[in-house]
């Protein structure tokens, strides 16, 4: 299953409604569930950006509507990448010409 590694920024409407955060981390957890993936991680950060998740969804096109609508709640900006684990990155690499 692709992963995939979500920075995050918490909007002003975000910071405001910090306090209700979990239960929306929980809300996301679900619904990552529902469309055949999973929320591996979160990490609240220091720096640039105000926290971290690692998923994995069955496909882009899931992550991405997963993350529209997470997004259009108004609580969170993120930037998503795809990312390859070392097997897959071994796996890549052993296929090289």
């Amino acid at each position: 299953m692709p992963t995939y590694v979500t920075l995050i920024r918490f909007t002003d409407q975000g910071m405001k409604n910090i306090k209700e955060s979990p239960v929306r981390l929980d809300a996301a957890r679900r619904a990552f569930q529902a469309a055949g993936g999973e929320l591996k991680a979160f990490y609240l950060a220091f720096g640039a950006y105000d926290a971290v998740a690692i998923s994995e969804g069955p496909n882009d096109e899931a992550a991405m509507k997963l993350a529209m609508a997470i997004g259009a709640q108004g609580n969170l900006r993120t930037e998503s990448m795809r990312v390859f684990t070392e097997p897959e990155y071994r796996k890549l690499v052993a296929g090289l010409p």
